[in-house]
């Protein structure tokens, strides 16, 4: 595998500390995206990334892309996935874009990545065989605008494919009450996201928006993501395990910044639920979840 430098940029351009937390940001278009991009944020959204790909039985996509020519995505966050493609499809060319240049330095020769804001208007050069966008639950606010330069970005007889979230964290059985301070600490999550406006349930929607925006063919399938290893099916139990590591180690940064800037709490108090959040995480007795 031949490696070249991904990209030029000076990373401390697009870097910012917050004092109030302690945790680092990026400062492209400041205060468009809530979660830090710091070393612990970088090393939950590579574990994420390994818990999407079991999640989906180890599989990095689902639609049937055959041997794309240009390839393309969106809010790359690590590059971890950008990267396996270009490893996957060598003779592909891989562009990944992102509000922070926290990928590698050194990558597959057939993958770049580029500093870009996805709610803006695109202008890239050509259109893709594949655009991918991940994860983007909270970060967006015009899903409609997304989806849409989706289409127009992606080659006539080619695929697009979003896999998100719906953040709303519920049980089936009842388990998961109004008085837990997870739910709790997930409506105020929720809500401080609407507040922003940022959609923290795109999930079940994005179905509609694409057919909206002019996709055929369109393909929809939800994944369960349990909350703990309380299921009993044991690949959901394997998930769950990873899904609550991933949430246990991103409980502070998804947090503090909506907490405290957006809802008005002091530190010491988005702490002290965090502490009782963490307790339902690790409870066997509540079967919590989320959707994909």
């Amino acid at each position: 595998m031949a490696n070249v430098p991904a990209t030029t940029q000076d990373p401390a351009q697009n870097i910012q500390a917050d004092p109030n937390n302690g945790r680092r940001y990026h400062a492209h278009k400041n205060g468009s995206y809530f979660m830090p991009n710091d070393e612990s944020e970088l090393d939950r959204l590579d574990l994420s990334h390994q818990m999407f790909k079991m999640t989906m039985r180890d599989k990095l996509y689902l639609a049937p892309i055959g041997k794309p020519a240009r390839i393309l995505d969106i809010g790359t966050g690590t590059g971890i996935w950008a990267i396996e493609m270009g490893d996957d499809f060598p003779d592909s060319e891989v562009l990944g874009t992102d509000l922070s240049p926290t990928q590698p330095t050194w990558v597959p020769a057939n993958v770049k990545f580029e500093v870009d804001d996805a709610e803006e208007n695109w202008t890239f050069q050509h259109h893709f065989d594949f655009v991918h966008c991940r994860y983007l639950a909270a970060a967006i606010g015009d899903w409609e605008k997304l989806v849409r330069q989706c289409f127009e970005a992606t080659k006539p007889g080619g695929y697009t494919e979003l896999q998100d979230y719906d953040l709303r964290v519920y049980s089936e059985d009842g388990s998961l009450t109004s008085e837990h301070a997870e739910r709790k600490w997930n409506d105020f999550g929720l809500g401080a996201c609407v507040s922003m406006g940022k959609d923290p349930e795109p999930g079940p929607k994005i179905e509609g928006w694409m057919k909206d925006a002019g996709f055929v063919d369109v393909y929809h399938e939800r994944f369960r993501l349990p909350i703990g290893p309380w299921p009993k099916d044991k690949h959901l139990k394997t998930v769950g395990a990873w899904n609550v590591v991933s949430l246990e180690e991103g409980l502070e940064g998804m947090t503090l910044r909506l907490m405290t800037q957006i809802l008005g709490w002091q530190p010491e108090s988005v702490q002290v639920l965090l502490a009782s959040v963490r307790k339902d995480f690790r409870d066997p007795k509540i079967h919590a979840q989320l959707d994909l």
